[in-house]
């Protein structure tokens, strides 16, 4: 079934653009399914489940962490993760600096934009990155892209609206603050329900669960 799951979901997939297993809460059985039908990105929200299953899945395996990010919290994956989807804040980005520095690393991350109408979701305005002084002062983070989360609603034309802005978002950044950066190109945005919309306003990363791994388990 994961398997399955799997290779429908690549097969919609454009050139260019990469599928992100949002495994939280999934046991390792499962993930190790979908390793098998040949699936390498993975997607964690908890640093302590994240080093778990890191620590008896096979190596090769590019773990993305995709929560909200804790800082007192990155020392459980900063040795190992491939990058870091939640940095949302000035002070975060510090923090990644700060942990990647003491293991010897340099981390791919990127910055998370609220696009949502909803208050709960996190992230930067345009203007709070582009007068971000301290990013050229940062040897140990990478700033690959953006990524952004949707409302939660049944409006598709929102939606669409939410993701259309994050590409705008990306153009400006790319044409600006990384311009001449070739490390700036993902735009990380578009779960299970609304993937395809992402991919249409130029998504480079989907972050799917549901439609891989069956229905959430909320245990946390």
């Amino acid at each position: 079934m994961i398997s399955d799951n799997i290779q429908k979901i690549k097969s919609t997939l454009p050139d260019g653009v990469r599928l992100i297993a949002v495994s939280k809460t999934k046991p390792v059985e499962m993930l190790q399914e979908a390793y098998d039908a040949g699936q390498r990105l993975f997607g964690e929200n908890y640093a302590t489940e994240l080093r778990d299953k890191h620590a008896v899945m096979p190596q090769d395996i590019e773990w993305h962490f995709i929560g909200h990010l804790q800082p007192k919290q990155l020392k459980y994956y900063i040795g190992f993760v491939s990058m870091i989807h939640g940095v949302d804040s000035v002070e975060h980005l510090e923090a990644v600096e700060h942990a990647a520095a003491k293991v010897g690393r340099t981390v791919n991350v990127l910055l998370q934009f609220h696009i949502a109408q909803e208050e709960t979701k996190f992230g930067f305005t345009l203007d709070e990155v582009a007068q971000l002084e301290s990013l050229p002062q940062m040897e140990h983070v990478r700033v690959c892209g953006v990524m952004g989360m949707a409302s939660l609603t049944a409006d598709m034309q929102q939606v669409r609206s939410e993701f259309r802005n994050l590409k705008r978002i990306f153009d400006e950044l790319k044409a600006s603050v990384f311009a001449g950066n070739p490390e700036f190109r993902e735009l990380s945005m578009g779960m299970s329900g609304d993937y395809q919309i992402a991919i249409e306003e130029g998504a480079t990363l989907v972050r799917i669960g549901s439609s891989i791994f069956g229905a959430r388990v909320y245990n946390r």
